[in-house]
């Protein structure tokens, strides 16, 4: 069985000879900065432990370090679910000088020091994979040419992605930039105990080794990293982002990375995992009872409506009155959707023309004052009444009352493991995602997801009865709102 724990990544020479803080060099932080957040750093060519237990593998060639946002990367790896994520790493880097802290012998802060580096931005390249195969591959290669090579032709296109990413990269090979790297690390990094558990904080931003000395009169302002052995007893403030590297006389020794002591990332939902609750005999038969009485009843009380709302549509546009669009219910069985019309009969063909006007994410159409919408549709729509023939699939079996929102085959391909949770139930007349959305621009796609996941992990009676009731208080409120 493989630990959970690991060693930090096999040494270069020249990370021999660096600097340590915390008992770490640059590229040992590097490693642990991305552990942090799931992700274990794979070098071409460098022989190291890989670990099941890393959400992510971060594949990359022997002299590349890089910061980036993740947070964007994980909505790409959620949703379309490639195998491999390639990464074009846009360099915004100003390669001009870093400060540097001066010590004396006895490890007393001195002064700051200014080294100029120079240097252009770069575009470098890196890739993303959950495959622990891939991984090895990748750092079996002979060289990253014969990496990038091999990963290419073993992932099939549809299974691979590619984006472009502003990201600050560094030159491994480059002492300068390894430092430089340090610098910016401090600034970006706001807790490191994540990972390195030998350090203790120090007011809002500053983190101290345990073998380290700070005077009770010594300021430090904004992110400041105090190493194993320094003695500060200086009068003036301490001002990071700043580094104070390790006495090489206290060294400590690197500890283990813990992977599974690692906080999951909660930006990166694991979609591909998804666990729905599955209901006893007795707890779908009684739904199924609830569902056929609420439908029956719904549909007597609101009987006078319909021939009214027939009417107004037929003065307006004509017929038909009612709209079956094609949904996929338990399994992928499609059957038709049925609402009254609320659309002018042309609907599709200005659909086309509009996409660029659309407002939501994923594969969602929303507009405001859609123009395919008649007069009367507006109407009803605004009191969800359109929606009404859906107690009518309910009783058929096609439908629950409480359930995802349901949709067709087209938008059922993005998030192929969060289409197999969410049909495993019926689709709702109402659910999670119609009392909770926000209607936020760029977020409706990745609510219905999360929301359509969460009921499917959560789902039960008292679930299904607070849903009802945040939708009727819904229906309510913006009745009383136009009046």
């Amino acid at each position: 069985m493989t630990r959970a724990i690991i060693q930090s990544a096999s040494l270069t020479i020249a990370d021999h000879q660096d600097p340590t803080i915390f008992g770490l060099t640059p590229t040992q932080l590097h490693d642990r900065f991305w552990a942090a957040r799931g992700v274990q750093v794979v070098r071409q060519g460098e022989a190291s432990q890989i670990v099941p237990d890393a959400e992510l593998y971060l594949l990359a060639d022997p002299r590349t370090m890089t910061i980036f946002q993740l947070r964007p990367i994980l909505d790409v790896l959620n949703w379309m679910k490639p195998d491999v994520l390639f990464l074009r790493l846009h360099d915004t880097n100003e390669h001009g000088y870093r400060e540097r802290a001066v010590a004396d012998e006895d490890g007393r802060f001195v002064r700051f020091e200014r080294i100029y580096d120079g240097g252009d931005s770069r575009l470098a390249r890196v890739a993303l994979t959950e495959d622990l195969d891939l991984a090895r591959r990748w750092q079996a290669a002979q060289s990253p040419r014969d990496g990038w090579r091999a990963l290419r032709y073993t992932v099939q296109r549809r299974l691979r992605a590619t984006r472009s990413v502003d990201a600050s990269v560094y030159d491994r090979s480059l002492e300068v930039e390894r430092m430089k790297f340090v610098d910016d690390l401090i600034s970006v990094w706001p807790h490191p105990n994540a990972t390195i558990g030998r350090v203790n904080k120090i007011g809002d931003q500053a983190w101290l080794d345990p073998q380290a000395t700070i005077g009770k009169q010594v300021q430090l302002i904004g992110p400041v990293w105090v190493g194993a052995g320094r003695l500060l007893d200086v009068e003036v403030p301490v001002v990071g982002p700043v580094a104070l590297w390790d006495n090489p006389k206290d060294r400590p020794e690197p500890e283990d990375i813990q992977w599974l002591a690692i906080e999951r990332s909660k930006s990166y939902a694991r979609i591909g995992k998804i666990n729905v609750r599955e209901l006893t005999s007795l707890e779908t038969f009684g739904k199924r009872v609830f569902d056929i009485v609420f439908a029956m009843t719904f549909l007597l009380l609101t009987s006078p409506i319909y021939p009214i709302v027939m009417l107004l549509i037929y003065l307006e546009d004509g017929r038909p009155f009612f709209f079956g669009h094609m949904r996929e219910t338990v399994g992928g069985r499609q059957f038709p959707c049925w609402k009254f019309r609320s659309m002018r009969k042309d609907a599709e063909d200005i659909k086309k023309r509009l996409m660029a006007e659309n407002k939501a994410d994923g594969p969602q159409f929303f507009i405001e004052d859609d123009p395919r919408m008649t007069r009367i549709g507006k109407i009803i729509r605004k009191f969800n009444i359109d929606e009404l023939p859906q107690f009518y699939n309910v009783i058929r079996g096609h439908m629950s009352i409480v359930g995802p929102r349901p949709s067709p085959f087209k938008e059922n391909q993005y998030c192929p493991s969060w289409r197999e949770a969410r049909l495993s139930v019926k689709p709702g007349v109402t659910g999670l995602w119609q009392v909770k959305r926000s209607r936020l621009k760029g977020l409706d796609f990745q609510e219905w997801i999360r929301y359509d996941v969460q009921y499917v992990q959560q789902r039960s009676w008292r679930l299904d009865l607070w849903i009802i009731v945040q939708t009727v208080k819904i229906t309510l409120g913006t009745i009383f709102k136009q009046k």
